[in-house]
């Protein structure tokens, strides 16, 4: 049922009956107490009582002799007392105001069970009493008591005066927890606006404003930073959309000038000369091809980063084997030096190798003609090194990032995405990427994977 309450609700009605509870048990203590002390002071007046010295007892077994009562003084006694018989008889003792119901702690007392026993009773005629009843020295046993009348008044005015007490102090425990949530759940007010304004206007700029260091204060920090990294994806998105775009359209004009070209020729019934048609259609081709990379490339950018390939132990000396080899078909001019040393990693093989394929095609794409591009593998490290122009100290921060290409590369085939497909595959293996500028000119591409410790082989 406290669900459907507000937290406000919740947070008052929990504070009410907490306190309740407490200021009910603090009531029950305090009367328990207050009993506890008030029957012990009835039981010391009554351990004190005269009742139980020689010549009252001797009175009372006089008076209770079957042979005679003579010498008996009538003392009206401001207490009750009487005699106990083994056999559960009693006598009143002269000047008692009236007898007392005999009970079963009070026979055991007078056959020797007990040696006394405080308990509540009641006289004949109803009266509650506080009793006691205890063998003396001369093996009489006599049951004392006074009335509880005061005792019970006092108690029954102390449970009035508690009631209206607890009463008030729940009323005044409502109160601050209503008083205590509207002052606590404030800043939560606060969170709840800004959280609807971001969810009305899509606004992710806007933050929640943090002081302290209580738990809404680290609730806020940790939405703003949520809201932060939101924006940032939104902004990587756009740019992202806004880059595929421009890189498309390049492609998709030359693709539609291609094919315009050709419907025209067809439409005016003259064919164009075999070589111009023949070179048309290696363009169209190549931009096909291009339009492909392409799109693959942005569908493996955009996979979420929490699915996770399915790995396995790949022999990394192999995948730079493969590479190598259809690096040199594409570098017809170069000279690709090859220097690998056995290095297992764990990854995916496919992705790895595409990953050296791209570092070998920009070492391919920016060497001179007739040039050496240089691949080693050493202790887990792979370097690739190109003997081109290298890179500009201002634009090697950039050269990971999606789309970015220096001004020296515009003009060269490509769409700026290898390389950010390199930082990704190494990333997800465990490794790090880097490139600098080589001694003596050109660019060296540094990228180290972990070695893995399984040493199960790919194939078993």
């Amino acid at each position: 049922m406290t669900r459907r309450l507000t937290l406000r609700a919740r947070l008052t009605l929990l504070t009410a009956v907490a306190v309740a509870v407490a200021v009910a048990s603090c009531a029950a203590v305090s009367w328990l107490l207050t009993r506890g002390q008030l029957y012990r002071q009835l039981d010391q007046t009554l351990t004190q009582t005269p009742a139980g010295r020689p010549d009252d007892i001797v009175s009372a077994i006089r008076h209770c002799s079957p042979s005679t009562t003579e010498g008996i003084r009538p003392n009206p006694l401001r207490y009750t007392a009487q005699l106990v018989r083994p056999d559960g008889t009693r006598c009143t003792i002269p000047g008692s105001p009236q007898a007392l119901v005999v009970r079963h702690a009070d026979v055991q007392v007078a056959t020797g069970e007990r040696a006394e026993v405080f308990r509540n009773g009641v006289t004949t005629e109803g009266a509650p009493m506080r009793i006691l009843t205890r063998r003396t020295l001369g093996g009489v046993t006599i049951s004392i008591a006074l009335p509880l009348r005061e005792v019970r008044s006092s108690l029954n005015n102390l449970a009035l005066l508690l009631i209206p007490v607890s009463l008030l102090g729940v009323l005044g425990a409502a109160t601050a927890g209503l008083l205590i949530a509207r002052a606590g759940l404030r800043p939560v007010d606060e969170f709840t606006d800004v959280v609807e304004h971001i969810a009305r206007t899509e606004d992710l700029d806007t933050f929640i404003p943090v002081d302290g260091k209580d738990e809404i204060t680290r609730l806020g920090s940790s939405f703003n930073t949520m809201t932060r990294a939101l924006a940032a994806s939104r902004d990587r998105q756009r740019a992202l959309i806004a880059d595929a775009g421009h890189e498309l359209r390049t492609p998709l004009t030359s693709l539609r000038t291609n094919i315009d070209l050709l419907l025209r020729s067809e439409a005016a019934g003259r064919d164009l000369p075999a070589d111009a048609k023949h070179r048309l259609l290696i363009s169209v081709k190549a931009q096909l091809h291009e339009l492909s990379s392409l799109v693959g490339d942005l569908l493996e950018l955009a996979r979420p980063a929490e699915t996770a390939r399915p790995t396995e132990v790949v022999e990394l000396h192999e995948v730079v084997g493969h590479a190598v080899e259809r690096a040199r078909l594409r570098g017809l001019g170069l000279r690709i030096d090859a220097s690998v040393e056995s290095w297992r990693v764990r990854g995916d093989a496919g992705q790895l190798e595409r990953a050296v394929m791209n570092l070998l095609d920009n070492a391919v794409k920016f060497s001179p003609p007739g040039g050496v591009v240089d691949v080693r593998l050493r202790n887990g490290e792979l370097t690739v090194r190109d003997h081109g122009p290298g890179i500009a100290p201002d634009d090697l921060p950039h050269v990971f990032d999606r789309f970015w290409r220096s001004p020296s590369a515009r003009s060269l085939p490509g769409s700026g995405l290898g390389l950010s497909i390199v930082a990704l595959v190494v990333r997800e293996a465990g490794g790090r990427i880097s490139l600098e500028p080589a001694p003596g000119g050109g660019t060296l591409a540094r990228m180290r994977l972990p070695e893995t410790a399984d040493q199960t082989s790919p194939s078993a």
